[in-house]
């Protein structure tokens, strides 16, 4: 319950409670009774508070039900000695009057008024546990969100250097091999660098953005490739500013040119947004023999990313001996 709307609960509760203790009695009975009214309001108010404030803080155990009790008695001894003293002392000083009779021991006095405050430490007991109750959904849910944002800023740290380590191994082999392709392959890691080092920290990047280190990571992947023109891409976008978490896609692209067979195959890759539902589609063969490549650190991370991020997502994944697809749906319009 958040505080307002706590705030506005005791207030409606003092309103009533001043009607139904003061202004009905005072059309009602003899209007001396307003005095008595008076008393019995503020003794409530005052009783209402301790309780609230000290005493279900310091002795609500539901565990250790003696001490929920003695906490119960030291409020009702509270109620009945500030009314004791307002009433049967200060009323009788200045007023001359006496709400019980001349003579009323004590004793008598105490366990009558048991009765009379239950309502007000009841109520009073109430409202306090929702209040502690309310506090500790509060924090509960804040340490959620903040588990969720440190588990997706580790899953980051986990990705870029998993795309970069298998990038430098690309690179590493054209340099062994004396390629002229080796020199723009390190251009085109410096730019990808660039981008995924800025924008890694940001919580979502544009559509457009993402699409962009696909094509700069296909491009770079060509390099390598003695038949290019096997890798068939076809994207749909319509509307390239839509917000996405960033490096969301990027790797499923990676295991595949990691794990995928490009001797006399390729891939199909197909991005499109239409109603703003993004829908990634890519189909590559695999080598022979090749491990499950669903459980590279990538595809295992983009998997937890996606449950955090968009719990409503479509991912369908198909893993057979020849070929690795992945089918991948997720609304857009809310981001």
């Amino acid at each position: 319950m958040k505080q307002k709307q706590l705030l506005f609960l005791h207030i409606f509760y003092w309103m009533m409670y001043f009607v139904g203790t003061i202004i009905v009695p005072y059309f009602i009975y003899h209007k001396e009774y307003l005095i008595l009214g008076l008393t019995y309001f503020m003794t409530s108010f005052i009783c209402f508070y301790f309780n609230y404030f000290f005493i279900v803080y310091r002795f609500f155990d539901i565990k250790r039900l003696y001490k929920t009790i003695l906490g119960f008695f030291i409020s009702v001894t509270c109620f009945v000695l500030v009314r004791y003293f307002t009433e049967e002392i200060v009323l009788k000083h200045f007023f001359g009057i006496l709400n019980y009779p001349e003579g009323t021991g004590f004793a008598y006095y105490f366990f009558d008024n048991i009765y009379n405050s239950v309502t007000s430490i009841f109520i009073s007991t109430v409202f306090c546990l929702f209040k502690i109750y309310s506090s500790l959904d509060e924090e509960r849910l804040q340490l959620v969100e903040e588990k969720k944002n440190a588990e997706l800023k580790a899953l980051k740290t986990q990705i870029n250097p998993h795309f970069i380590f298998n990038t430098l191994n690309n690179i590493y082999s054209l340099v062994y091999q004396k390629s002229e392709k080796a020199l723009p392959a390190i251009e085109e890691l410096g730019q990808l660098l660039r981008y995924s080092t800025k924008d890694l920290e940001k919580d979502s990047i544009t559509l457009d953005q993402e699409i962009g280190y696909i094509d700069s990571l296909i491009e770079l992947e060509k390099l390598r490739l003695r038949n290019p023109e096997l890798i068939l891409v076809e994207k749909n976008i319509h509307d390239p500013h839509l917000n996405i978490s960033p490096m969301l896609l990027v790797p499923f692209v990676e295991n595949a040119f990691k794990h995928g067979d490009f001797r006399g195959k390729g891939f199909e890759l197909k991005i499109s947004d239409q109603d703003k539902v993004l829908h990634f589609y890519l189909l590559n063969f695999k080598k022979d023999k090749m491990k499950d490549s669903s459980s590279g650190i990538g595809i295992q991370n983009v998997k937890k990313r996606l449950e955090i991020l968009y719990p409503k997502h479509e991912l369908n994944i198909h893993d057979s001996e020849t070929e690795f697809i992945v089918d991948l749906k997720i609304d857009l319009r809310d981001e």
